[in-house]
């Protein structure tokens, strides 16, 4: 594959996770799913297991009374050997915590990784769990 085809399959593959992440947020997992490969992986941090975007919006709704994602970077790799192209997406979530108290710096990075234009598994980790332990005075060191 030459070049202008790989940085084409780069900027499709970020493009993709961008309007993915966008319409998780909203949150529209029905149109987000649109996005995914038939044998898709989410894996939240901590290893949960999720089918796809319907269980993640399930699951932020318990966590937080609304959370959006502001976006730092999106940054992309092709692997030439399978074909795959991995996308990392950065930044900060923002929202309400069930108490009403607003957050806004709570990192977060989304691992994604796409084959022939679609999302095959997406692995996510961010500071909630760190952030919760603090505010119930079970962490181990100050934020």
């Amino acid at each position: 594959m030459d070049q202008p085809d790989i940085a084409a399959r780069i900027a499709a593959a970020k493009t993709v996770v961008e309007t993915y992440l966008t319409l998780s947020m909203i949150p529209d997992p029905v149109a987000a799913s649109a996005y995914l490969a038939p044998d898709f992986e989410l894996i939240f941090t901590g290893g949960r297991r999720m089918a796809g975007p319907t269980e993640s919006a399930a699951f932020n709704a318990k966590r937080y009374l609304w959370v959006k994602k502001r976006f730092l970077r999106t940054d992309a790799a092709y692997d030439p050997q399978s074909g795959t192209v991995h996308v990392y997406n950065t930044g900060y979530l923002y929202g309400l915590w069930p108490d009403g108290v607003a957050f806004e710096t709570n990192r977060y990075l989304d691992k994604f990784e796409l084959r022939d234009g679609k999302i095959m598994r997406c692995d996510v980790w961010n500071d909630s769990a760190e952030v919760l332990l603090h505010k119930a005075g079970l962490a181990e060191a100050a934020l």
